[in-house]
């Protein structure tokens, strides 16, 4: 039987960077095993519940179902020792929920390509950065927060860059909206920590050398697995070797 997984490369990136990156500043611990299978096994399930809310499974919905049920159980099942271990991160469930609900909604509405839609995933995704790392240092701090905060930045600029050369690449509104938003990033950033800036470099020069550019669905996947790349690995060196956001 073959899986039923979402091919979409900027999920998987999403499911995976803010997770690495709570982790690697939290500090690793076999807890974060469990933790990530539970956290893939809500990922997967719920790609086939979008469909089937969206109608595009035809006669095969309940197919669909079985499939999110299947996974959802799974992910609860693994997500029990770290439960145990620190029951604070209870406080996800009803988060993640709300903003699955709205996601669910706009898969409902056949319009998940809205930027409201797009930032509502973000943060859920990003809630896994806060997980992996209460995981890992065993408390609720400044740094939980930031490097949830730190990803929602990135993925955001994200979400405006693929729009800029996919479906808005001719909406001038979208390629300013873009650059601005990148500017203001960098610029904010410089202001609090000038450090803070080198995560997001990457980003940046990508946002203004190739936003509004007729490019292929397999150069602008291989440019954003190469930034979230740049993006974590610059992050952990930032976060260890400043202060920040303790200061």
């Amino acid at each position: 039987m073959k899986l039923l997984v979402p091919h979409e490369h900027g999920g998987w990136a999403m499911v995976s960077v803010p997770f690495l990156l709570g982790m690697v500043v939290g500090g690793p611990t076999w807890l974060h095993l469990p933790l990530f299978l539970a956290w893939l096994c809500f990922y997967l399930g719920a790609y086939p519940f979008r469909l089937m809310l969206a109608r595009r499974g035809g006669g095969d919905r309940q197919r669909l179902f079985r499939w999110s049920v299947g996974y959802w159980a799974a992910g609860l099942i693994f997500a029990i020792p770290p439960l145990v271990s620190h029951p604070s991160l209870l406080w996800a469930g009803p988060v993640l929920g709300g903003l699955f609900a709205v996601n669910s909604w706009f898969a409902y509405r056949r319009n998940e390509r809205s930027f409201v839609n797009d930032v509502c995933a973000i943060l859920a995704f990003c809630v896994g950065a806060a997980a992996a790392y209460v995981v890992g240092a065993g408390t609720w701090d400044r740094m939980a927060l930031w490097v949830a905060g730190m990803c929602v930045l990135y993925f955001v600029g994200s979400v405006f860059f693929v729009k800029t050369v996919f479906r808005e690449r001719k909406n001038a509104q979208w390629l300013r909206a873009s650059k601005g938003y990148h500017v203001l990033l960098v610029g904010g950033l410089a202001l609090m920590e000038p450090l803070l800036v080198l995560p997001y470099a990457f980003a940046a020069v990508r946002a203004f050398v190739w936003g509004g550019k007729v490019m292929r669905p397999i150069h602008v996947g291989l440019i954003e697995i190469a930034g979230s790349v740049v993006f974590l690995v610059l992050s952990v060196v930032v976060l260890s070797v400043t202060n920040w956001p303790t200061l």
